[in-house]
């Protein structure tokens, strides 16, 4: 029966291990494993001490002698410079190779050579979560067991014991190689063409290191006053700068998955060397000791973080997250009304998105009609709603539930400029208050004009196919369609949350569209593409390129919300599951179509119940869709998620101080003559 760690000591360890004055021979691993079993605790945030392990080896100095005879033979010229210069940086540009990976050793982690630290680090400290109680241990009592166990620093003269520093220079200087060739790659260079005619920073680095580590390998210290350590450092600054600027030129290349993640990896490489050079510094003999305990835990921290995939998604996201909401605020601006001219304007626009929308609603009761497969169905419905939405958005209409994912941008751009300033917290999100405010009079105007040209000309429509052509469409569907808008007979609200994800998704692929043809210029490659440039002469194929750079993106988003919306039902048939879309609009002209094929007789509970589940699909559609782009848009800004409850709280204030400046836009000052 295996011990709880309250039903044994630090002796009874020993004692396990011990016989005599040797250890037991089976036992490679087994003393330091139970030894940490021992101290770890059973949450990774509890402070823990090792007091206890320091006075019992003081008092049995034969089994100090043999731990610290046991320990150096275990990790006697374990080879650790690969591990140093790999676990936890990226070794590949493909996100979802390295994604699939982590996930991969999560369950089977890797398992290197048994000659190597990284082996014995795996089999002892497994946990993800060791590395945080082992930085808790106060660090003098660190010290005191390894000046206990006569523990030899990785600076030490002896030829036999410079292993350690050896390996640690010849990991730092693979690093610095690394860096050098990617960022001499194209789709680097290309992110910072200012360096495309001088030389690399990261060449220079690495040759200055070179310098360096010969100097330490010959018994020289690095210290920080040393004219050679301050040249390597001005040298990393410039590094870092590369990469920042390269960054920075996001806004004006753009950039894909495949450069972020070079970067990225630049990055994570550039800080990993930091640290180690860190380690490397001795400005006293105490450095010595204190660096070579550091590095040990530091080796540590780096095998346990190895696989960790909340940090890799959000390292990887970030940047690309932030280029792809910067279209989408760029173009939700326009979804955000202020004065009364822009409101009634915004009515317009809506009217012709419920216009087109009452006609979609028709086509799609005429196609379910059409003799075909799920397949064939699911393609009609995705090409009737994806032209739809196409035509909806070249003719500047505006559908509703499509601002929310294009406004969470904005909102958030304005809420990091609130939390920028000094002020009372009362009065720091007092502009995002009345921005909501706009924002939410704009969404409601939408939701108006969208619903009632919807209802109306989807029931003029089906009145007068009725009338002209003698057929009632919705003779056998009337029934479906009105159930479909009640939450009580149907399962509205799932339905309505999943169009809510497809909006949020359509979002991000026009900024991912956006994005991608701002990185590979695509507007000038149009523009100067020399059979278009013959055909139809250069100003228009100047216009040309950029009317596709401005409503390509769009376009294609449009079209796969299509998609999305078309084939949800036949996939959900496929697969067994209740699954199908529920739309704000397109449930008003359902509701038309329904009521007139009862013609108009339907008992109140019923009235009351279609009222209600239309106004929950449009507060569903809204809340999903812009909770997820606020969410990435948040992200991307690194705005912390517990900024929310000011905001809930400065848009309540707002709320009982002008209630109807949510409904109707502020009337505008007449101005003194």
């Amino acid at each position: 029966m295996i011990k709880t760690k309250k039903q044994y000591s630090v002796k009874e360890v020993f004692e396990t291990h011990i016989k005599g004055e040797a250890l037991l021979p089976h036992n490679e691993l087994h003393l330091l494993y139970d030894l940490v079993r021992y101290f770890r605790p059973k949450r990774a945030s509890h402070t823990i001490s090792l007091l206890e392990l320091i006075g019992y080896l003081q008092e049995h100095p034969s089994h100090c002698r043999i731990l610290s005879d046991y320990i150096k033979n275990l990790l006697s010229n374990r080879h650790f410079g690969r591990m140093i210069s790999e676990v936890g940086i990226l070794q590949d540009s493909s996100f979802f190779y390295e994604l699939r990976k982590r996930i991969m050793e999560k369950f089977i982690p890797f398992q290197p050579e048994k000659d190597t630290l990284q082996y014995v680090l795996n089999q002892v400290f497994y946990r993800a979560s060791d590395y945080i109680w082992l930085e808790k241990i106060d660090h003098n009592e660190y010290r005191s067991l390894f000046e206990l166990l006569n523990f030899t620093d990785i600076f030490a003269s002896e030829q036999t014991s410079s292993y350690g520093l050896n390996q640690l220079c010849n990991a730092i200087g693979l690093i610095t190689q690394r860096m050098s060739g990617r960022s001499l790659e194209s789709d680097i260079i290309y992110m910072v063409p200012e360096y495309g005619y001088l030389e690399s920073p990261f060449l220079s680095f690495e040759r200055e290191f070179e310098g360096v580590r010969e100097n330490l390998l010959h018994g020289e210290p690095l210290q920080e006053n040393n004219i050679n350590y301050k040249q390597l450092m001005v040298l990393f600054r410039q590094c870092q700068d590369f990469v920042q600027h390269a960054y920075k030129n996001t806004s004006k290349y753009g950039i894909t998955m495949r450069v972020n993640q070079g970067l990225l990896r630049i990055n994570q490489q550039l800080a990993r060397v930091k640290t180690l050079i860190d380690l490397l510094v001795v400005n006293t003999k105490k450095d010595k000791i204190d660096n070579t305990i550091c590095m040990a835990l530091k080796l540590i921290e780096y095998n346990c973080y190895k696989n960790n995939i909340r940090s890799f998604i959000k390292e990887s996201t970030q940047t690309v997250a932030y280029e792809i909401t910067q279209f989408n605020a760029s173009t939700g601006e326009k979804y955000i009304t202020e004065t009364a001219k822009d409101y009634f304007k915004m009515l317009r626009a809506s009217l012709g998105a419920g216009f087109i929308v009452g006609f979609l609603c028709i086509f799609k009761i005429l196609l379910h009609k059409v003799d075909t497969s799920e397949f064939g169905h699911a393609f009609l419905y995705s090409m009737n709603y994806a032209f739809g939405f196409i035509l909806i958005y070249l003719t500047g209409s505006a559908l509703a539930t499509k601002q929310p994912s294009m406004t969470a941008t904005t909102v958030a751009r304005v809420v990091e400029e609130g939390m920028k300033k000094q002020s009372k917290e009362e009065d720091k999100h007092s502009e995002f208050a009345e921005f909501f405010a706009r924002l939410w009079r704009s969404q409601f105007i939408a939701f108006v004009g969208n619903v009632i040209i919807a209802f109306g000309v989807a029931l003029l429509l089906v009145w007068g196919i009725d009338k002209f052509l003698g057929e009632n469409i919705v003779a056998h569907s009337w029934e479906k369609l009105l159930s479909d808008a009640s939450p009580t007979h149907s399962k509205l609200i799932l339905h309505a949350a999943i169009a809510g994800v497809f909006l949020f998704i359509s979002g991000i692929i026009a900024g991912n569209v956006s994005n991608n043809q701002k990185h590979n210029q695509i507007a000038y490659r149009i523009e100067e593409h020399p059979f278009l440039k013959r055909m139809i002469g250069t100003s228009k194929s100047k216009k040309l390129g950029l009317w596709i750079a401005h409503k390509y993106p769009g376009i294609i988003s449009n079209f796969w919300f299509g998609v999305f919306m078309g084939s949800t039902f036949s996939i959900g048939s496929f697969l067994g599951l209740d699954l199908d879309i529920r739309h704000i609009t397109f449930v008003s002209g359902n509701i038309a179509m329904g009521l007139y094929g009862t013609h108009f007789y339907l008992i109140w509970s019923m009235w009351i119940w279609i009222f209600i589940g239309l106004i929950i699909v449009g507060f569903i559609n809204f809340i999903v869709s812009f909770g997820l782009s606020i969410w990435i848009a948040f992200r991307s800004r690194n705005i912390p998620s517990s900024e929310v409850f000011s905001l809930i709280k400065a848009v309540f204030r707002h709320l009982k101080k002008a209630p109807m400046s949510f409904i109707f836009p502020p009337k505008q000052k007449k101005k003194l003559l």
